[in-house]
């Protein structure tokens, strides 16, 4: 079992460090550097998650309860904000999306709230 659990871990971890290489190499979508969507600043919805996702990669797979927190309030906004987004910047937001789903589905991830 943990031989089966390290290696779901493996391949999580190798495919949010992945996706994480392919969202660095993308600039941040220029229209919503100064737009809230549905009340909600992109920058920092951008932000707080990359930092999560960072903190994840960099920490073995492991975040803290507040971090861990903050994903689940960026992922409600997520499911808000994404039917709004077009063409690129709906692009740029799924990829943010499904790293916290990686992230949340892993077995580090404490149980839904």
């Amino acid at each position: 079992m943990t031989a089966m659990l390290f290696g779901m871990n493996a391949s999580r971890m190798t495919a949010v460090e992945e996706l994480w290489r392919r969202h660095a190499k993308e600039a941040f979508p220029a229209r919503l550097t100064s737009v809230d969507v549905l009340g909600i600043e992109m920058v920092m919805l951008d932000a707080d998650i990359a930092g999560c996702v960072g903190t994840w990669l960099h920490d073995g797979g492991t975040l803290d309860d507040r971090r861990w927190d903050v994903l689940a309030v960026r992922k409600r906004e997520l499911g808000r904000v994404l039917p709004e987004l077009a063409g690129e910047e709906a692009a740029y937001f799924r990829r943010l999306d499904e790293m916290v789903d990686l992230l949340r589905h892993s077995s580090a991830a404490p149980p839904p709230r």
